[in-house]
């Protein structure tokens, strides 16, 4: 009795501070999305904390909902503009992630994200479809609470969404990836060249995005070494650089986004890192189930070949006749 007791102590423990160390993520990366803010000081181009919440879900499922909860109402309390508001916003903060993990578990996802249906349930189903929730509800609390005039309406909602889809889009395949990451043993000395390398063509790269001169193109040639040669892990990452950079650069009115309006410029820094994630997640997946498909032929031809050697061994062992049976 006193050791059930204990145990069940202990996992209500762990379960409370797993709830804490999300709501602490969620409030942390909420406050890092808002650098760069472009309506209200509430609305970004990219939210991480969405991608957060997908991505916490699916690797301790759904009791750890009451994290996000908590997260999104603590990020959201100070932005107001009143309390019935804001419990508003942080339900439909909370709604959505959780749609979207149902959404995703009822297609069978896997978190290794190593099959091409995987990829294409992230991007359709757990990005785009469920945002959809906590953009309509945050959108229209805002409008119902006077925050937003009618006309104003559809861009925020259009920021809002879009924000939310690539939160899911480029912060949730990296912490899927962390999840399973693990030191790397009996790698070739060029292998780490080529990482590095990787590594500082993408800071390049956020230079040349974050200039005055229009080169976000610069970032996909990168997307496209990460996936073919290192799958998601070195995909996921680049992808979520290469999105920071694009952000960035839109916040400051360099380079594409020089003189453009809200609509506009929302138009093509989305349209950019939809790209550059449905690149990087698609391309690894393809990679990966193409990986996967050698090493099950060379297996399949492997066993084969010892099927073949046994039977080639077999004919040749001496046969007895007839008669030496007999005796």
């Amino acid at each position: 009795m006193a050791v059930a007791r204990h145990r069940e102590l202990r996992l209500s423990g762990t379960a409370a501070l797993e709830v804490c160390a999300i709501a602490a993520l969620y409030y942390g990366s909420a406050r890092l999305g808002l650098l760069q803010q472009l309506v209200r000081g509430q609305v970004t181009p990219l939210w991480p904390p969405s991608g957060i919440a997908v991505a916490s879900l699916l690797l301790r499922g759904p009791r750890v909902w009451p994290g996000i909860a908590l997260g999104a109402f603590l990020a959201n309390i100070a932005l107001g503009p009143s309390l019935p508001a804001v419990l508003a916003i942080a339900a439909g903060n909370t709604v959505a992630p959780v749609c979207s993990y149902l959404l995703l578990r009822r297609t069978g996802f896997h978190a290794e994200l190593d099959r091409l249906r995987d990829a294409l349930a992230l991007i359709f189903l757990g990005a785009f479809t469920g945002m959809l929730v906590s953009a309509t509800t945050g959108s229209g609390t805002l409008f119902l609470a006077g925050a937003l005039s009618p006309r104003d309406f559809w861009p925020t909602w259009s920021v809002w969404w879009t924000g939310d889809a690539m939160g899911v889009l480029v912060v949730t395949p990296v912490l899927l990836v962390l999840r399973s990451a693990r030191p790397p043993k009996h790698v070739r000395p060029a292998r780490w060249a080529e990482a590095l390398l990787l590594v500082a063509a993408t800071a390049v790269a956020g230079l040349l995005m974050t200039s005055h001169v229009p080169l976000l193109f610069v970032g996909f040639p990168l997307l496209i070494w990460a996936a073919f040669r290192f799958q998601l892990a070195g995909a996921a990452p680049c992808a979520l650089a290469v999105s920071i950079f694009a952000v960035i650069a839109g916040g400051e009115r360099s380079g594409p986004f020089a003189g453009q309006n809200l609509l506009t410029k929302m138009i093509t820094l989305q349209a950019f890192n939809g790209s550059a994630a449905l690149t990087a997640l698609l391309l690894s997946a393809v990679v990966s189930e193409r990986n996967q498909a050698q090493r099950e032929i060379a297996r399949a031809c492997g066993q084969l070949a010892t099927m073949a050697a046994r039977i080639a061994v077999g004919d040749r062992l001496p046969r007895l006749s007839d008669a030496e049976r007999g005796n």
